[in-house]
């Protein structure tokens, strides 16, 4: 039986986000999907939903949503100071939301975190695009009306049935990113690395600040002036990660959203699996970056991939089973 939420603020950026579509590059379409995919991934899992799920990714806080009726759900990411009914809920763990319940998260509490992400245990009702149930901002498609929720959206649900026992899972530390303030992010040498080996050396030597300007498309940077072609190369291929670097020596850090081509050239690539620790700045955030090689990068993501399959863990302490009990 379909049940729904409402949403009663939605922050600066509240968008319904699954795995992206990046079989759809060859048409020129944004990748998309989560910034965090690890964190949507673990939403996933903590709520009983395969991890490719569509679910809600929450920027910065400011959001309230009030659920129709009792679900279970799963919250990971960021700390964003969470509360179901007064009650504070935490990340990385999944809760029974009894029906008409509210869940606030107000903002960062800690020194790191921008973005969470809210799965609803069942099927959350999303528009399908192009293979993807993902909010494409920029072509107007997928999640809900292709655009940012805002307050007085409802969403459909179906819920699933669950047990007391489901509202009782957590996500271990030593199971996640090493997110921090100020993280430091592994890349591979770029295309253009060896064509500009000032750029990169600077690169690896200078801590950024994420401009105000960021998006989900990309940061730019501030912190210094790299070296850089006064000229557009010929557009080719680019990804999430990738470090263009203007005429203007600023480098732009891409991500999710980022477009399929570009002429800028690209003197560096953020692993993946430490995209996720970038998914998580906010404008002001600081960041810097250090050289690795291709097998650590394998090593990485086949690590966070065994991460995921290892799945949830059940709480031993009592300790979830008393904040259940205070939250209904």
């Amino acid at each position: 039986m379909a049940t729904f939420l409402d949403i009663i603020a939605a922050g600066p950026l509240l968008t319904i986000q699954d795995e992206g579509r990046p079989a759809a590059r060859r048409y020129g379409v944004p990748p998309g999907g989560a910034m965090d995919r690890f964190a949507l991934a673990v939403a996933n899992r903590l709520a009983g939903n395969r991890p490719d799920a569509p679910a809600l990714e929450l920027t910065a806080g400011g959001v309230q949503i009030r659920f129709g009726a009792p679900v279970l759900i799963g919250l990971a990411g960021a700390d964003l100071d969470a509360d179901l009914d007064e009650a504070p809920l935490a990340p990385w763990r999944s809760a029974i939301a009894p029906a008409g319940s509210v869940l606030r998260l107000r903002g960062r509490r800690g020194d790191w975190g921008g973005r969470a992400y809210l799965a609803i245990g069942g099927e959350l009702a999303a528009e399908r695009a192009i293979g993807s149930a993902g909010t494409c901002l920029a072509g107007g498609f997928g999640g809900y009306q292709g655009r940012a929720l805002r307050a007085g959206d409802r969403i459909a649900v179906h819920p699933r049935s669950f047990t007391a026992a489901d509202g009782m899972r957590w996500w271990p530390v030593g199971r996640r990113p090493a997110y921090c303030v100020q993280p430091r992010l592994r890349v591979l040498p770029g295309p253009q690395y060896d064509m500009l080996p000032e750029a990169w050396e600077q690169l690896l030597k200078t801590t950024f600040q994420v401009d105000q300007a960021a998006s989900r498309q990309g940061y730019r940077l501030a912190g210094a002036i790299l070296p850089s072609f006064t000229h557009s190369l010929t557009s080719f291929g680019i990804v999430p990660g990738a470090i263009q670097l203007p005429p203007d020596g600023r480098p732009i850090l891409l991500m999710a959203d980022a477009q399929t081509t570009g002429g800028y050239p690209v003197i560096a690539v953020v692993i993946g699996a430490d995209l996720p620790l970038a998914a998580q700045l906010l404008p002001g955030d600081r960041l810097t970056f250090t050289a690795t090689d291709l097998a650590t990068a394998r090593t990485a993501l086949a690590q966070q991939a065994a991460w995921l399959q290892a799945g949830p863990e059940e709480d031993e302490s009592g300790e979830l089973l008393a904040q259940a009990g205070a939250i209904g």
